[in-house]
């Protein structure tokens, strides 16, 4: 019988959870068993897994499950160097060449167990199964937007944590750009077509912020883009790739604008493709904004875990959207999991 294991997750500031109460009837009604970590910090109970019949495991004992165990959760593992023989289902973070990655490819080679990377669950088509980005982009908004209110009144943006559920943000938020007294701000959001992009448009539109939509059509001639220096804030919602022009570059810093505050949703400073490339590392939820400009101010946000804001909103999403794959696991040699499979062979080549 195919076993999954569902365990805490360790991560600080870290409460969702790829399986739902409900998502986990139906894969024991598929004849797949589900063993569900406590978990001190989930946003959804345990008492949920119980009553669909799941197995109830000890807070973080994934390392003792049985060696034909699926482990499966979202962010990383500590990172203790130990070996790690078990299948694992995560963000893994090891295919781009990230310092911290080969380190988790190690472990793996040295237990020899395999990593199904859930950035790289794929269809036919190489498009993703399952992604958090909807809700990314509309906590990114959010902060960004937070950042916006605190520079209003002279300040710049404190600590953020996480919300019951999306009316809390959307509430709270409200009541802080209120408080300012000034109309509301003018976004722009690029990327505004995909998954992020729309969430991120969605939470200004629900602010009142009027939202300039833009996406590859409007992008295509590489820039510059003046317009995005007329707008009070800029959501970038497109990740770093090849050929991905650069929309503010570091000229922008001195220029005439009436930028202040940038949402780098898609985060990725490390890149060479970076195209908000004013910045050099991600944000925290302690401190959620780069400032690097003083006059005028201009803000960067780069949050690397947004979708953990609004945890319950966004497990549920996401699980909605990954239970057809997990359905599939009892087949690992074909669909979405023998495609990850062979990514993961693919890079473990050399280590």
């Amino acid at each position: 019988m195919t076993h999954l294991w569902v365990r805490a997750e360790q991560r600080p500031n870290e409460e969702r959870v790829g399986l739902t109460p409900e998502g986990a009837a139906a894969l024991i009604a598929a004849g797949i068993r589900v063993t569900v970590e406590e978990s001190s910090v989930r946003a959804i109970p345990i008492g949920g897994y119980r009553e669909a019949g799941c197995e109830i495991a000890v807070e973080n004992s994934w390392p003792d499950a049985p060696q034909d165990a699926i482990i499966f959760g979202l962010k990383e593992l500590p990172e203790d160097g130990t070996p790690l023989p078990h299948r694992h289902i995560m963000f893994g973070h090891a295919f781009k060449g990230q310092h911290s990655g080969r380190r988790l490819l190690e472990r793996f080679k040295a237990g020899g167990g395999t990593l199904y990377d859930l950035e790289y669950l794929v269809d036919e088509t190489g498009r993703r199964v399952a992604a958090f980005g909807y809700w990314a982009g509309y906590a990114g908004a959010a902060v960004t937007l937070k950042a916006w209110a605190a520079q209003q009144q002279g300040g710049i943006c404190g600590p953020v944590g996480v919300y019951a559920s999306k009316d809390a943000l959307n509430a709270a938020l409200a009541t802080e750009l209120d408080a300012t007294g000034a109309p509301r701000p003018r976004a722009i959001v690029i990327g505004a077509l995909g998954r992020v992009g729309t969430g991120a448009a969605d939470l200004c539109t629900a602010m009142g912020v009027e939202v300039t939509k833009w996406d590859m059509a409007e992008t295509a001639q590489g820039g510059p883009f003046p317009e995005i220096l007329a707008h009070d804030i800029f959501l970038n919602c497109i990740f770093a790739r090849p050929g991905t022009p650069v929309f503010v570059p570091r000229s922008a810093l001195d220029a005439p604008r009436a930028l202040t505050a940038i949402g780098d949703v898609a985060c990725d400073p490390d890149s060479d493709y970076n195209p908000v490339p004013v910045y050099d590392r991600a944000t925290s939820w302690d401190a959620p904004v780069l400032r690097v400009a003083e006059d005028p101010v201009l803000d960067v946000m780069a949050i690397d875990n947004l979708p953990s804001m609004l945890p319950v909103e966004s497990s549920q999403d996401y699980a909605a959207q990954l239970l057809p794959s997990l359905l599939t696991l009892s087949d690992l040699a074909a669909g979405v999991w023998g495609r990850a499979e062979a990514e993961f062979k693919t890079h473990m080549k050399g280590i």
